[in-house]
């Protein structure tokens, strides 16, 4: 029986009627409806025409998360009064449940995506709905830009909406063709704001660490809450972790305590959905509950400000959530929760100042995620690079080479980054590339049963409890009763049954595969990140063949394990190696198995810790394996390590006199002033020259004290135009000294800007111009008969005229035994005193 009274209540249903005919006339809409409008639920069973007697059409729903897919399943089916698996039905992963009359299947976009590779015209869909699209996840946008392409080449008639809780939709308008932009009103209930920052301050989040005082602050203010307001509280917190811990300090609150996050069992998320069960209710959520589901009885809402987000440091291979500060976006769909059904409240654990320097969205996944699933998507659609796909913002170029480079590793392009018979089978088994190698050769290695145990606990990180030791862990999982053992399990059985279909018949006779499972674990994860293999340098620390330290926690049973294959590891803020949360022990032929492609032999001759090191080596990646010293290596190798360390450490390598810096000014000042045929002398340019002017003194040097030998002026001299004949020209435009009228040789420094000329003022008597060279007017430094700066001028006409009068005002006190002319101009210059010129 179809719950007439419950539809005709959602706010979104006037907003029907225009989006129905948007899609008439442009088969693309985007619709924005704040939560729990009904978007969700109302929209898909009238655009399938069971609710509202339009035509019988199929129609897929696209969700973010499982947990919302169930959800949103499930609250269409009790609206037409039946079952998920009837007409309504629901896929996810590892977790079916559809029938041959559904017409209405929610799906994670996830699936969608395996669904469009493996059926590019989505035979017998007449719709998509992709839900939640404002959160900008990798694999919405990803589903978005195939639609479009299907739209676009075979399937004209395929609809498409966009649904949105924010009004923020022209970018998606635009993408869809400037489709029409639909809005539904919801029913607004005014939330009051509670800024409830910490008395003290708190440590900002970094990885995936919180500090735990402000844990225990909202922990506080959830207390405030139930004490000051009524109705349940709803309040957000970044993660799983966080949520058990905060649960954890609420115990004895008058309230029942629920927690909802993506691995919350499925009995969990119905009592939270299915409202308020009599006494109050406290809900501990992560950021699923923002707008993918409708939270009954909600009053409060109590905000710790954070979220997670996807980061990859590609430099050090690392991959991993991050704790955030939540965006403003986020802030404003987190406090509606408190007004969706009543006037309600919203505690921010914030400062109000603070809240204007948070970043207005947040980030889209596309730029800071790991994009080698992307990647091989794209690859298996025929877009390798993803240039032609319409996509609101574009992959990061350094991203997407570092997913080349790794799909390139695990077989799954080639070299033109085409995707390879076995990049096809990867993308189809619904994991990271990574993961999709371990299995693959793990099953051919270990056994297809034992290779799906270890890939499905990389797939999802076990809880803390599990402790660091993968091996250990697996056996936990093995034997426990917990929830996320019960989805460790599914996810095996959905692996081994997929790791069969993709290697045939081979996989089945070695299904759970022979010997002890520390090697077998150990080589899954190997085979799954080959550049974190790490061989033992010392007190818990190890080295990563990516060239990352690591570092094992005090009290770790790994610590005295010779190598690790390292499956889980952040990078703490301002700390010089990784911390290692979860990895096996292997031995080192594991490791050259696993890591061959990064592994090197040969001669290494490099610059390293201030000289030449010449030798020959064996590594994985910065592994060394081997080394023995080198002694006869290649010249030209040598020569390229002295190079690097005059690149590393500077030309002072060589010996630079003073009249060699010398010279290098004054060719500087020449390049600078005429150009060529005068040549650069900076650093980079003489870097960039060696062969010019430092051999063939370079091409016979061996060691850093060769380099000291080099007489750098005497070299520089190559560099002069000595085909042109100007260098004969050099004395004459950029001399070493110039002759003053008291006849003193004085030397011109050309460091500066503007060449200098430093003198005695009294030996420049009679001089009416500037001296120049090459036509610039040098800078005139006057000194005092005892060398000390009297003034400076690049006019000495001018200072004669203007400033001579206080300069010799002054002078004339302090060296009365010189001769200070009133007209400096009419008067010989001299370098003595006025009784010596008496005695001359």
């Amino acid at each position: 029986m179809i719950r007439t009274q419950a539809l005709d209540q959602l706010p979104v249903r006037t907003a029907v009627p225009a989006l129905e005919r948007a899609l008439d006339e442009r088969g693309a809409a985007v619709l924005c409806a704040p939560p729990g409008t009904g978007k969700t639920t109302l929209v898909p069973l009238v655009l399938a025409g069971l609710v509202g007697g339009g035509r019988a059409r199929r129609v897929v729903v696209a969700e973010p998360r499982r947990i919302a897919a169930r959800a949103a399943a499930r609250r269409m089916a009790w609206l037409i009064g039946e079952q998920t698996g009837g007409r309504v039905g629901f896929t996810v992963r590892g977790e079916r449940a559809v029938g041959r009359g559904t017409v209405v299947e929610v799906v994670t976009t996830g699936v969608l995506l395996q669904r469009l590779q493996r059926d590019q015209e989505l035979t017998g869909v007449d719709a998509v709905i992709i839900d939640e699209c404002h959160e900008r996840h990798l694999d919405a946008d990803t589903v978005a830009a195939f639609l479009l392409d299907v739209r676009e080449t075979i399937r004209p008639d395929l609809r498409l909406v966009a649904a949105s809780a924010t009004t923020d939709a022209a970018g998606w308008a635009r993408l869809l063709g400037d489709a029409p932009v639909v809005e539904a009103q919801g029913v607004s209930h005014p939330v009051e704001v509670v800024w409830a920052p910490p008395a003290a301050p708190v440590r900002p989040p970094h990885g995936m660490r919180v500090d735990p005082a402000l844990l225990a602050h909202v922990a506080a203010t959830v207390r405030r809450a139930l004490a000051e307001r009524d109705g349940d509280v709803l309040c957000f917190l970044p993660g799983v972790g966080e949520i058990g811990r905060v649960a954890g300090q609420l115990a004895g609150v008058s309230a029942e305590v629920l927690q909802v996050h993506g691995r919350a069992p499925a009995a969990v998320q119905d009592a939270v959905l299915a409202g308020p069960s009599g006494s109050r209710r406290v809900v501990l959520a992560t950021s699923v509950a923002e707008s993918s589901l409708t939270v009954p009885g909600v009053r409060v809402v109590v905000d710790s400000g954070l979220a997670r987000e996807p980061r990859t440091d590609h430099a050090r291979g690392l991959s991993a959530l991050t704790t955030v500060r939540a965006s403003q976006a986020a802030g404003r769909q987190r406090a509606g929760r408190a007004g969706r059904e009543a006037p309600g409240t919203v505690y921010r654990c914030w400062a109000q100042a603070e809240d204007v320097r948070l970043a207005r969205f947040p980030s889209p996944e596309i730029e800071v995620a790991d994009l080698a699933a992307f990647a091989l998507q794209a690859a298996c659609w025929g877009d390798p690079d993803a240039s032609h796909l319409a996509l609101l913002d574009p992959p990061p170029a350094g991203a997407m080479a570092a997913a080349r480079e790794v799909l390139t590793s695990v077989g799954a392009v080639d070299a033109r980054g085409r995707v390879t018979d076995r990049g096809v089978r990867m993308s189809r088994l619904g994991l990271h590339p990574r993961l999709a190698r371990a299995l693959l050769d793990g099953a051919a290695a270990v056994g297809g049963r034992r290779a799906a145990e270890v890939v499905a606990l990389l797939s999802e990180e076990p809880p803390r409890e599990y402790g660091d030791d993968l091996t250990a862990a697996l056996r936990t999982a093995r034997r426990g009763g917990d929830g996320y053992a019960a989805r460790w399990r599914q996810e095996v059985r959905r692996l081994s049954s997929s790791v069969k279909e993709s290697v045939g018949k081979s996989a089945e006779g070695a299904d759970r595969g022979t010997g002890p499972d520390d090697a077998a674990v150990g080589l899954v994860a190997a085979l799954a990140f080959p550049e974190r293999v790490a061989r033992a340098r010392g007190e818990g620390a190890f080295l990563m063949a990516s060239g990352t330290g690591a570092r094992l926690r005090d009290g770790s049973g790994l610590r005295s394990a010779p190598w690790l294959a390292v499956a889980v590891a952040d990078r703490p803020a301002h700390a010089a190696s990784a911390r290692v949360r979860l990895a096996a022990v292997i031995d080192e032929d594991t490791a050259r198995a696993a890591a061959g492609h990064l592994r090197f032999a040969g001669e290494e001759v490099r610059w390293a810790d201030g000289d030449v090191v010449a030798r020959r080596v064996e590594r994985l990646g910065a592994v060394e394996l081997s080394v023995r010293p080198l002694k006869e290596p290649a010249p030209a190798l040598v020569r390229e390590a002295l190079v690097e360390g005059l690149r590393r450490e500077g030309l002072g390598l060589l010996r630079w006199t003073r009249e060699s810096e010398q010279l290098r000014e004054r060719l500087a000042f020449l390049h600078r002033v005429s150009g060529e045929p005068w040549p650069d002398v900076s650093d980079v340019a003489l870097l960039d020259r060696t062969g010019q002017w430092l051999d063939p003194e370079l091409s016979r040097a061996r060691r850093r004290a060769d380099l000291a030998r080099i007489d750098a002026g005497q070299a520089l001299r190559r560099l002069l135009p000595w085909a042109t004949g100007e260098a004969a020209r050099l004395d004459e435009l950029a001399p070493e000294r110039i002759e003053v009228p008291s006849g003193s040789r004085i030397r011109v420094e050309y460091g500066g800007a503007q060449p200098v000329l430093a003198v005695k003022l009294q030996e420049l008597f009679g001089l009416q111009e500037t001296p120049r060279v090459a036509g610039v007017p040098v800078l005139v430094h006057l000194l005092s008969p005892a060398g000390r700066p009297a003034a400076v001028t690049a006019d000495l006409a001018s200072f004669w005229r203007d400033g001579y009068r206080a300069v010799r005002a002054e002078l004339r006190g302090r060296y009365p035994k010189h001769p200070w002319p009133e007209d400096p101009t009419t008067t010989e210059a001299t370098r003595f005193t006025k009784a010596r010129l008496r005695r001359e």
